[in-house]
């Protein structure tokens, strides 16, 4: 159980934090924008859920939750010494992806097939769904660039891979189910 009985602590005063595993770490690391980045997307999706209700706004809570479990992935490196750790760090699982991947299946069969490309927008629970799925984007592209360089849990990348897919027929349910998807129109404006 997590216990914060004070906020600040001054340790990152001069430009480090530590990781879940105590190493500081400057806070500029490339794992620390990546569990940043996580939590970026955590943040917009709490936005999105002042539009949500019902199962949409299950799902994004479940989706939140799953946020924080990947932050606490990825601020612990070194996944082969897990097995020794005191207190064994959380992971994410395929599991986790199989659950948005059915939902996105599940999701998909109320829209007609996309004839063109959808433009942000629409309803207000659309336009905060397309910024998570853009911000994920971006957070997706950090694990992958710390993955090339450090251990990265590969159920961490494919969880961010498919989200941003999630959010992104979300997006279309929360748009009349495609119906109101704002729709690009090439060269419109020449």
């Amino acid at each position: 159980m997590v216990v914060l009985s004070k906020i600040y602590t001054k340790t990152g005063d001069r430009g480090e934090t530590a990781l879940g595993n105590g190493t500081r770490v400057p806070k500029f690391a490339l794992r620390v924008d990546a569990y940043g980045g996580t939590d970026e997307t955590n943040a917009t999706i709490g936005l999105a859920r002042l539009h949500s209700t019902g199962d949409m706004d299950a799902a994004l809570s479940r989706i939140q939750n799953d946020l924080f479990d990947l932050g606490a992935d990825l601020c612990r490196p070194d996944r082969d010494r897990d097995a020794d750790a005191e207190y064994p760090p959380l992971r994410m699982t395929a599991a986790q992806t199989g659950r948005l991947e059915a939902e996105i299946d599940a999701m998909n069969e109320r829209l007609e097939p996309l004839r063109s490309f959808v433009l942000p927008g629409g309803s207000a629970l659309a336009a905060a769904l397309h910024l998570s799925r853009t911000t994920s984007r971006r957070a997706e592209r950090v694990i992958v660039e710390l993955a090339t360089q450090e251990d990265v849990n590969p159920d961490a990348t494919r969880y961010m891979n498919r989200l941003s897919d999630w959010l992104f027929v979300a997006s279309r349910i929360a748009n009349d189910d495609g119906k109101a998807d704002v729709l690009w129109v090439p060269g419109a404006n020449r």
